[in-house]
């Protein structure tokens, strides 16, 4: 790995544009790999560096490269609302199918953590809503499964049904969304799924 790569590498992870730059200038390779499989964009991404991200994705960073545990910048950003990183990979080639370490799309951890914005910036985007991960689980059985069905919650279920998430598609074990609300006692999204 030449110097310029190595400050490359760097930079990016400490969120360092000017560096990045300079390095890029130097002939660095922009798809070069540090620990763990990670391109100076995921790199980048994982510390939500956005200028640091701006500056390589405007050089013709991928933004689909994954690392060893199959993150990209574009699923790491959106599985973690890092917003303003992911709107920029969504304007320079993302893929919308792709998926994670666990066979879901961006949107399904995104809904998972309650992050109404990137939801919607991802259901805008077109990520399918009903995309059926490892776990034989949607976006919206993650927002109740995993959500505290909290105000938060209610307003990405809310969002996810508006973006055409279909409310009758089953989990692994066989049961509906509005079931697995009801379980949980979760009444204002057992009300948005009768509707």
């Amino acid at each position: 790995m030449s110097d310029a790569t190595r400050d490359l590498l760097t930079a990016a992870s400490a969120g360092d544009a000017d560096a990045v730059r300079a390095a890029l200038d130097a002939g660095a390779d922009i798809e070069a790999r540090a620990d763990g499989a990670m391109t100076a964009l995921v790199a980048a991404t994982k510390e939500n560096r956005v200028d640091a991200a701006r500056v390589l994705i405007e050089a013709g960073a991928d933004v689909n490269a994954k690392d060893d545990i199959q993150d990209s910048a574009y699923l790491y950003a959106g599985a973690r609302g890092h917003d303003e990183i992911l709107r920029l990979t969504l304007d320079n080639g993302a893929d919308l199918t792709s998926t994670n370490r666990f066979g879901g799309t961006a949107l399904i951890p995104a809904s998972e953590r309650g992050l109404l914005a990137t939801v919607e910036i991802l259901l805008e985007a077109g990520v399918d809503p009903n995309h059926v991960n490892n776990l034989h689980w949607t976006a919206l059985h993650e927002a109740i499964v995993l959500g505290d069905g909290s105000d938060a919650y209610v307003d990405v279920v809310r969002a996810l049904i508006d973006g055409g998430a279909d409310t009758t598609i089953r989990d692994g074990d066989g049961v509906l969304p509005r079931d697995l609300a009801a379980e949980r006692g979760y009444d204002a999204i057992v009300a948005l799924l009768e509707r």
